[in-house]
């Protein structure tokens, strides 16, 4: 008489190739958080320069991108053409910027930035604090313009070591 089925030995031997191939396989998909913060900030990044670069040409037809002081451009505030750093700047020229996805310091030791995180993936309260969103080491800052010269226009920035 034969008997159907697998012995012990047979069963544990599959058991420990499947317990292999979880230990390997398991890192790629817990590293997608990882990756989905990253791309969403990276994403944001180009969203900021896409439209303060648009903003910049309205200012510029307007005769607006010189000005030194708070200029309305298309109901977006400008100073040297570029969006300021506040949410009447980049936060209406970047559609969602307002959701709740992000979480956002307006202020800081430096008015002329304002950083967004990921808020979905951050549970502790940031409170509109730049410092507390900087310790996260996964933002983007909008940096607004300071003149007309090339290392004195907006920038956006992204710091993503620890998303």
């Amino acid at each position: 008489m034969k008997n159907k089925g697998f012995t012990l030995i047979e069963l544990v031997v599959v058991i420990v190739i499947l317990a292999i191939l979880a230990v390997t396989a398991a890192p790629r998909f817990l590293n997608l958080q990882e990756d989905a913060r990253k791309s969403a900030l990276q994403g944001l990044k180009g969203a900021m320069d896409g439209a303060a670069g648009i903003t910049y040409g309205k200012a510029a037809i307007e005769n607006q991108e010189r000005s030194s002081s708070a200029v309305d451009v298309a109901g977006i505030e400008t100073k040297w053409g570029f969006p300021t750093a506040s949410s009447a700047g980049i936060e209406l020229a970047v559609t969602g910027l307002d959701s709740n996805d992000w979480a956002i310091a307006h202020t800081g030791n430096d008015s002329n930035t304002i950083a967004y995180t990921v808020a979905t993936f951050y549970s502790q309260e940031l409170d509109d604090n730049v410092q507390k969103i900087e310790d996260t080491q996964c933002y983007v800052k909008y940096q607004q313009a300071e003149g007309v010269e090339i290392d004195e226009i907006a920038f956006a920035s992204v710091v993503d070591d620890n998303c």
